[in-house]
C-alpha cells in the first residue's frame, strides 16, 4: 500500500549532506510507489514560536507565515522523515523552530511512522546521541508514533562528502523499505 511520506529537510545548505542523504531516502521511497514531498525548511518562513498561545484557544497559530501549510501536510503525512546536520550535539535551529511550532495542531499528529536521519562533522556516533533524543522528544508526544529507522551520516563537514558513504546506501534501502 503506497504512502503518503513527508521529508522534512532541516539542513540550511542546500545540497548539504542531510538534505542528499533526504535526496537518497526520496529516490527509495518514490521508486516503492509511495507518494513523496521534500520540505526544505530552510526555505519555508517558519518564525520561532512566541508561546502566546493563542492557538490554545483557536488551533491556530498567531503566526502568519509557511508554517499553517507545513502544518496540514504533517497531519496528512503517513511517514515523516526529520533530517537535521548536527549543531553541537542538537538538531539545527530551523528544525526546531519547525517542531516547536507544530503546538498548535499537536494533538492532531497522530499514527505517523518517523524516520530520521543525522549528519555530523564528527566520526563517532555518540556525538549524534542528543539529537536522536530530540527527534525522539518529538516523537514522543504524537499520538501512535513508531520509530521505523534511524541514518547516522558520520565523517562529514564539506557539502558532498556524504556521497562516499555507507548512509547513502542506508538512505536509499531505508526508503524503498517504506
Amino acid at each position: 500500500m503506497s504512502k503518503k511520506v513527508l521529508i522534512l529537510s532541516g539542513s540550511p545548505r542546500k545540497d548539504g549532506n542531510s538534505d542528499i542523504l533526504c535526496n537518497e531516502f526520496m529516490r527509495g521511497a518514490v521508486e516503492s510507489g509511495n507518494e513523496v514531498e521534500k520540505l526544505r525548511v530552510a526555505e519555508k518562513k517558519i518564525g520561532f514560536c512566541t508561546a502566546c498561545y493563542a492557538c490554545r484557544d483557536t488551533g491556530v497559530c498567531a503566526i502568519k507565515d509557511d508554517m499553517a501549510e507545513v502544518m496540514q501536510k504533517i497531519i496528512d503525512a503517513d511517514v515523516l522523515v526529520l533530517a537535521s546536520p548536527v549543531y553541537f550535539y542538537s538538531i539545527d535551529a530551523q528544525l526546531k523552530a519547525l517542531i516547536d511550532r507544530t503546538v498548535c495542531r499537536w494533538t492532531e499528529v497522530k499514527d505517523k511512522e518517523f524516520y530520521y536521519i543525522m549528519t555530523a562533522a564528527d566520526s563517532g556516533m555518540e556525538s549524534m546521541e542528543t539529537t536522536l533524543a530530540c527527534f525522539r522528544g518529538y516523537a514522543d508526544c504524537v499520538e501512535g508514533a513508531k520509530e521505523m529507522g534511524v541514518i547516522y551520516g558520520t565523517g562529514v563537514y564539506e557539502k558532498g562528502e556524504i556521497l562516499d558513504k555507507k548512509a547513502m546506501i542506508e538512505a536509499y534501502e531505508m526508503g524503498k523499505g517504506v
